[in-house]
């Protein structure tokens, strides 16, 4: 089987590709240092606990495994922590990846998947956005990403590395087996907090901005299902196993859902109430961000298998409903 090593692979996302890489027949290698990820989320391959910052640890996985392509999960997420601690994600976010790369040009490995993200946009100026929309990153986060994507070029260029890097929008639901699931500490996304609230493992949701220039006022996203990402990876190691080109692209599904449009969900299907206060807006949160999948779905064949939101919620309500203790 192939080995791939997959970073960050203990996480949200990067355990559900693990997952659907070892079903996919490959020999995914999660490489973790668990300061963010979750042993109980180690479920599929192998596990080698390593940090970034040491670029060492990283050659010795590579040619422990006789690695063939790597995906980077590996990074730091919260955008307004990057505007008051800039150095951190910096350095954890790009640094990092270049020691990754540097270890990839090390023992050969060409081929690399990153985990960008719509930040690299900024405010958006249309939507749906496509990728030739200007990168215009308003906070450190959406920096550090762009930063690794041109540094992507840049060591194709120099060294023949192909790559592929993935903007997502924002990720969502949960494995529908229940094995594993969304859990950040802290929590920062809607629709784990939102099910919380209902669940009454915290306060109330903190709704921020009813004065958007939306249909209801809220702030608008486009949901794209952890198991679509993961689609998405696998469907890029393949192109880049081709010799296809590298590329970057957006993941959404093309339709955005609001604030309201989330909570009335939940608590449709779930029967319970999702306590809220009202706060004013974020600074730096634009009223939409919706994708033009296109180009994904033109290079990788790639369609969301699960695209309407109440599928999304109801993945996600299954399993933090189960794991009162990873919800919070």
């Amino acid at each position: 089987m192939t080995a791939i090593l997959i970073v960050g692979g203990a996480g949200f996302i990067g355990s559900h590709t693990a997952k659907a890489a070892a079903e996919a027949g490959l020999a995914p290698v999660v490489f973790d240092n668990l300061s963010s990820g979750h042993e109980w989320a180690l479920r599929w391959g192998v596990f080698e606990r390593g940090d970034l910052a040491d670029q060492a640890s990283i050659v010795a996985a590579i040619r422990r495994h006789d690695v063939k392509a790597v995906v980077q999960f590996a990074g730091f997420i919260e955008v307004g922590e990057s505007v008051r601690n800039p150095s951190k994600y910096l350095r954890g976010n790009l640094v990092n990846t270049l020691n990754l790369l540097d270890a990839m040009v090390e023992t050969g490995v060409r081929d690399i998947v990153f985990s960008s993200t719509a930040a690299v946009y900024g405010v958006p100026a249309h939507v749906p956005i496509r990728e030739d929309h200007p990168l215009v990153p308003v906070n450190p986060y959406g920096e550090s990403k762009l930063a690794v994507e041109r540094a992507l070029a840049a060591y194709e260029t120099a060294h023949g590395l192909r790559w592929a890097a993935l903007r997502y929008f924002n990720a969502a639901g949960c494995d529908p087996d229940g094995q594993i699931g969304e859990a950040h500490a802290p929590e920062s996304h809607l629709i784990p907090l939102a099910i919380a609230a209902a669940l009454g493992q915290r306060g109330p949701l903190q709704v921020f901005g009813t004065d958007y220039p939306t249909p209801d006022g809220t702030a608008v996203r486009d949901y794209v299902h952890v198991l679509d990402l993961a689609d998405a990876h696998l469907l890029a190691l393949r192109h880049l196993a081709q010799d296809r080109g590298s590329f970057a692209a957006n993941l959404g599904t093309g339709r955005g859902h609001s604030v309201s449009e989330v909570i009335a969900a939940i608590e449709r299907l779930s029967g319970r109430p999702v306590p809220r206060t009202l706060a004013p807006r974020r600074a730096g949160d634009p009223p939409m961000l919706v994708a033009d999948p296109t180009k994904a779905s033109e290079l990788l064949g790639w369609r969301p298998r699960h695209p309407d939101l109440d599928t999304i919620v109801s993945h996600a309500w299954a399993w933090h409903g189960k794991q009162p203790s990873r919800a919070s």
